[in-house]
């Protein structure tokens, strides 16, 4: 929605001003101008990325236009779900989550946090590490390792549709000189006409130029900065389970490692200790 907003804000002004000034609009009804510098950027976009490259960019446009997911109460849930498993553990040993670990979704302790049970990147990091610690022999250094091996790939893999598209709208500039120096060519092989006609057609001709700047740096480049705030939110997540389990391991009780978690969360999300002593206990009797 506040894409939408901005998107909305950026055409009003862009616009706005140029009429305000004396301009028409119809001179800036350029359809070919729009073919030349879109087609360009799609062009090079196939040529520059592999398949799978292409792929998950192609995936992430739907999710720009989503609010984000991670909210305190979603982040309440996570740290809820992770007190019960590492108290069901403290109390009945770390055999007593097996069952819980290879089939989250029949668990009925993951089922009473149905948000998290929708991210599988979250319940996957998580199982996967709950089941290190059940079947594995290791120590906590060696999973912290895996752990940020496993974040820093994550955001190697999410950061690639917001670099691509950061690309393009970097390109689109360049595309729009060239559409517009197609129209000054354009306009030089056509010096025979009268100069009124030859001024609309320098007119369109810088068009491109103008819609190729405000393409990049008013609509296209801005969407690579959110996706990126998406993927950091995303791995602010993993962040916290991680620290929540490392404190475990490392010997904590479970109300004490997950207030290690609750330290690692962005400020804007975090719930305050009251709040989320008074969520565990009402998850508890659920």
């Amino acid at each position: 929605m506040l894409i939408i907003i901005g998107y909305i804000i950026v055409g009003a002004s862009v616009i706005g001003g140029f009429v305000l000034s004396g301009g028409h609009v119809a001179v800036l009804l350029q359809p070919l101008e729009l073919l030349t510098i879109g087609g360009a950027a799609g062009g090079a976009f196939i040529v520059g990325n592999s398949p799978k490259a292409i792929k998950a960019t192609l995936r992430s446009i739907p999710t720009l236009f989503k609010g984000s997911m991670y909210s305190k109460a979603l982040y309440m849930e996570l740290m809820s779900l992770l007190y019960e498993i590492l108290a069901k553990v403290r109390k009945e040993g770390l055999m007593s989550i097996e069952s819980d670990v290879d089939r989250p979704v029949e668990s009925p302790i993951f089922a009473k946090y149905p948000k998290i049970l929708k991210d599988h990147h979250a319940i996957e990091f998580l199982t996967d590490y709950l089941r290190l610690m059940v079947g594995g022999n290791l120590n906590a250094f060696e999973i912290e390792n895996l752990m940020d091996n496993e974040i820093e790939t994550h955001h190697d893999e999410g950061s690639i549709p917001a670099g691509i598209i950061a690309k393009i709208g970097d390109a689109l500039p360049a595309f729009g000189i060239v559409a517009a120096v197609m129209g000054v060519v354009h306009t030089m092989e056509s010096v025979g006409l009268p100069p009124s006609e030859l001024g609309i057609l320098i007119a369109h001709a810088l068009v491109g130029t103008f819609l190729g700047i405000l393409l990049a740096y008013g609509f296209v480049g801005p969407l690579a900065s959110v996706l990126e705030q998406k993927l950091q939110e995303s791995s602010k997540l993993l962040q916290c389970i991680k620290v929540t389990i490392l404190a475990n391991l490392n010997g904590y009780a479970p109300a004490l490692a997950v207030e290690f978690g609750r330290k690692v969360l962005y400020s804007t999300e975090r719930p305050s200790f009251s709040e989320l002593e008074e969520h565990v206990k009402n998850s508890k009797n659920r």
